[in-house]
């Protein structure tokens, strides 16, 4: 590089390290689907040493990153790093909001008589197609006695997280401006609003379960909403703790006014987060 000189990060123990647990944690889980609770311990084990991988692999580059060796060379690899990361995320949300259009657009017309595969209504002559699906076509599966109203729970949750994107823009506005104490106490509020996020979509599990009939076994109804609502959630539950260590490092000093990517990179994904979110109130459901 022309004026300056490239990190080469020294050898690690840490990608092989995540490697193993990342595959401790999914066999545990695989265990768990086919087995049932004999593969707990082994996903439990699994989690906690990913967790463990994460703490240690961050620490060692945070500690990089203040002894002063990155230069800019390595910004670009980070901010390239997290654009492709935050692009397989719309991805893997893309892949479940399609699986939602598809069963929508065609294959419930398909059971109901309509369009080019008409002929599957042969396996249910009764059946009526509908969305949101309260009557799945197989007797066998009970759907959800009813759903959920938009304007109630969901649309408190994104009146929270919308909010929660224009607080952590200004927070990080303060910081580009040199105001840390603005920053830290607009960084807190956008954690307290997620952490409100998040136990408002406890509830509404809570209610899903005990008062509407919407289960995981409750038709596809049921399967896409939980398969779309609870990634989102655990993608919340992420960002929050991400917020939440942001936070910590904002406390100690960290971060400068043209040198704090790390801050960066948590909003890009808590924003991304909002988006994925209103596509799941617009479509899931309002529509």
């Amino acid at each position: 590089m022309s004026g300056g000189s490239y990190y080469v990060p020294a050898s690690s123990k840490w990608p092989v390290l995540a490697s193993l647990a990342l595959g401790a944690m999914m066999v545990g889980a695989g265990t768990l689907l086919v087995f049932g609770v004999a593969g707990l311990p082994v996903m439990v084990l699994g989690l906690l040493a990913v967790l463990a991988v994460m703490t240690l692999w961050f620490r060692d580059v945070i500690q990089e990153s203040r002894s002063g060796l990155y230069d800019a060379q390595m910004d670009r690899s980070f901010r390239w790093g997290m654009g492709w990361f935050i692009f397989s995320e719309v991805m893997f949300f893309a892949a479940f909001f399609g699986t939602l259009f598809y069963v929508r657009t065609f294959a419930l017309p398909w059971l109901d008589g309509e369009g080019a595969k008409g002929v599957a209504a042969l396996l249910w002559p009764d059946f009526t197609a509908s969305w949101p699906l309260m009557n799945p076509p197989d007797a066998a599966i009970e759907g959800p006695h009813e759903t959920f109203s938009p304007w109630h729970l969901p649309l408190v949750n994104t009146i929270i997280l919308v909010s929660s994107s224009i607080t952590l823009t200004i927070a990080h506005e303060g910081l580009k401006e040199g105001y840390r104490r603005s920053a830290r106490f607009w960084l807190a509020v956008t954690v307290l609003l997620g952490l409100s996020f998040i136990t408002i979509q406890g509830v509404e599990y809570h209610e899903a379960y005990t008062h509407y009939g919407i289960t995981l076994e409750a038709g596809i109804y049921g399967a896409t909403f939980f398969l779309l609502t609870g990634f989102h959630g655990l993608h919340v539950i992420i960002g929050t703790i991400i917020l939440m260590a942001i936070l910590a490092r904002v406390h100690r000093g960290h971060f400068s006014a043209d040198d704090h990517f790390a801050f960066e990179a948590a909003a890009w994904y808590w924003h991304f987060v909002d988006v994925v979110w209103i596509g799941l109130f617009t479509f899931v459901y309002v529509f």
